[in-house]
């Protein structure tokens, strides 16, 4: 689709930055007024010279940015894949193929770079999926009513943590979040100017850390007419004493109603406590997208938990990356090559980013249609292979 006349697209400068910043303002419901700090760390995490702007004469009408980020995969590996962010069309000018022209423009350099991975913290999810992206992380939000949580006989009272305020805390945690990433499919490794951005968001309020040895939370208190909540904005622990440590330690806070945060599928935390009743599930969202760029590259890059021998035929509405792949597993170790053998699965490309991670099932897939195998048995053998030791889990939102 060719761009209406007038409409165009070129690389940012720094002489766009205020037309972006109020862009990405109204599109995201953030301050159209600068903080100077946090502008700057934002382009530490993300050089304005990165970005892609579309332009209608000379004002600024679309946006997208991109960075190289190291994610870990199954197997505890990692791979260095494209994260993207920002992507922004101007409410004035909506449908007239602009998102489609940027994001073409936004994979070429991706191919030519030669990433095998592209990932997205979608805000919408009906549009990526054209592109080829499928969601690969499940976060849960919960809440529990502190007042009514009680521990199971048995569980952990290890100690060890210590209340600190974050700007204490803050030298100390990037150490801990590396031992917890390297471990944890969907983490990536952090810039330190991401540690900045993310606080940024949530100063001004009264946020507090603690810190374990093996672990970390970050939490703020919350007033409301009638109540104090406690909003955990990230919790990191690299080993379980940790964990049972952190919570015991906010189910404990004085004066505290409810404790909200989110969690992934396999959190152990409501298996420590009385009732699993209170871990209350209000929301349940999809934490990153992925799009496969490289078939061969992407499949042999991560660890599977079952031999494997299957014929893939994946098919890409967007890009070129599809095609047919022998995936071949032995002692969780890939080899992935185009092949001229008949397929034993046949799959979309979003489907396929969907599985990389681990937190769905291919079953699942087939039984939405949305993946067809030959047999049951190589169904399931697919599906065991893909599941993951541990469940993906965002290292940082992007």
């Amino acid at each position: 689709m060719s761009l209406p006349s007038g409409i165009g697209l070129r690389p940012a400068t720094a002489a766009d930055e205020p037309a972006l910043h109020l862009l990405l303002a109204n599109a995201f419901g953030g301050s159209a007024t600068v903080d100077p700090d946090a502008a700057e760390h934002r382009r530490q995490v993300f050089p304005t010279e990165r970005a892609i702007v579309a332009v209608d004469g000379e004002r600024i009408v679309g946006h997208t940015k991109d960075r190289v980020m190291t994610l870990t995969v199954p197997g505890e590996r990692t791979v260095s894949v494209c994260g993207i962010a920002g992507v922004v069309v101007a409410p004035t000018h909506r449908r007239r193929g602009i998102l489609r022209a940027m994001y073409t423009e936004q994979h070429r350099r991706i191919e030519e770079a030669g990433l095998p991975l592209t990932i997205f913290t979608v805000s919408q999810g009906t549009i990526y999926g054209r592109f080829g992206y499928g969601p690969a992380i499940v976060d849960n939000r919960v809440r529990i009513d502190r007042r009514f949580a009680e521990f199971r006989p048995g569980t952990p009272d290890p100690g060890g943590v210590e209340l600190t305020s974050v700007e204490t805390a803050l030298p100390l945690l990037p150490a801990v979040y590396d031992r917890w990433r390297r471990r944890t499919p969907g983490a990536q490794a952090r810039p330190a100017a991401a540690w900045q951005t993310k606080l940024s968001d949530y100063r001004g309020g009264a946020l507090f850390a603690l810190v374990h040895p093996d672990g970390y939370a970050i939490y703020r208190l919350v007033s409301t007419e009638s109540t104090m909540n406690a909003q955990v904005i990230e919790l990191r622990a690299v080993t379980d004493e940790a964990h049972a440590a952190l919570w015991r330690t906010l189910l404990g806070l004085d004066l505290v109603t409810l404790v909200e945060t989110t969690i992934s599928d396999d959190d152990p935390l409501p298996h420590l406590i009385t009732d699993i009743r209170l871990v209350n599930t209000v929301g349940r969202d999809d934490g990153l997208w992925v799009r496969v760029m490289d078939v061969p590259a992407a499949l042999s890059a991560r660890g599977y938990q079952h031999d494997l021998d299957v014929v893939l035929a994946v098919t890409d509405p967007f890009r070129a990356a599809g095609g047919t792949f022998a995936l071949r597993v032995r002692d969780g170790v890939a080899e992935c090559e185009p092949t001229g053998r008949p397929a034993d699965v046949e799959v979309g490309i979003d489907v396929l980013g969907s599985l990389y991670l681990g937190a769905h099932r291919a079953r699942a897939f087939a039984a939405a249609n949305r993946l067809r195998a030959k047999d049951s048995e190589q169904l399931r053998r697919l599906d065991i292979a893909f599941t993951g030791e541990r469940g993906p889990v965002l290292g940082w939102f992007f």
